[in-house]
């Protein structure tokens, strides 16, 4: 498949009546929406990765326009390429990044694998660093769909404290990261609540995420209260 007949493909597939309201959802964007689902796109992504001309399709794509951003990202997540392999491809791709929804698309579309844990969390961590907003974000969603796991969880939570970025979609991400974490790894997660540098957003998005789970115990749910910032 050519880039004429991809864009030909997604033009086709494109939906007004989605488009306007994907605008609205993702309004952080700046690029040009057409008004496909991600389901489609994810169909398509696969389609063009049987290709054995798939990698070189990736920069012929135009990064000012929604879809074929997220197509980049899916395709060279469904290459059939070792992760260190890709590593270049995903660096390539990380500044096009301009809205939560094609961060939480492509980071867990990646699907690391267990042997490569290690490797992919040194290759975030300059990312919490960004003054990007959304390359922070990035580097929160790998940590929330791959790292809220044993031998992990202190290494998030002392990388978490280290950020300073005041993007909005930066610290929803760090809330919805805590929260998980807060379900999963209660002992250590109310340790870290009692003493740590979120600002009070942040803190109180984490607790209030954690009160509407249905994970939590209404005891809990108490305690999670009662502990917000006013």
């Amino acid at each position: 498949m050519n880039i004429e007949e991809i864009r030909k493909k997604l033009h086709e597939k494109a939906n007004t009546e989605y488009r306007d309201f994907n605008s609205k959802l993702c309004k952080d964007t700046n690029k040009k929406i057409l008004g496909l689902k991600v389901p489609e796109l994810r169909s398509i992504g696969k389609e063009i990765t049987k290709d054995t001309d798939a990698i070189n399709i990736i920069d012929l794509l135009d990064m000012e326009v929604f879809e074929e951003t997220m197509l980049k990202g899916l395709i060279i997540a469904y290459l059939k390429m070792d992760i260190k392999e890709k590593i270049p491809l995903i660096k390539d791709f990380i500044p096009n990044m301009d809205s939560w929804a094609l961060t939480d698309t492509f980071c867990p579309t990646l699907k690391i694998k267990e042997k490569d844990l290690e490797f992919i969390w040194n290759f975030i961590l300059p990312y919490t660093k960004s003054e990007k907003e959304f390359e922070v974000r990035f580097a929160i969603i790998m940590m929330l769909d791959y790292f809220v796991i044993d031998g992990y969880i202190e290494k998030i939570l002392k990388q978490i404290d280290t950020i300073n970025h005041d993007g909005y979609y930066v610290k929803m991400g760090m809330a919805w990261l805590l929260a998980e974490i807060g379900i999963k790894y209660k002992k250590e997660a109310m340790i870290y609540f009692k003493n740590n540098n979120l600002d009070k957003f942040t803190y109180n998005k984490a607790l209030q995420k954690m009160i509407e789970s249905y994970r939590v115990s209404k005891e809990e749910k108490e305690y999670l209260r009662s502990i917000k910032r006013k």
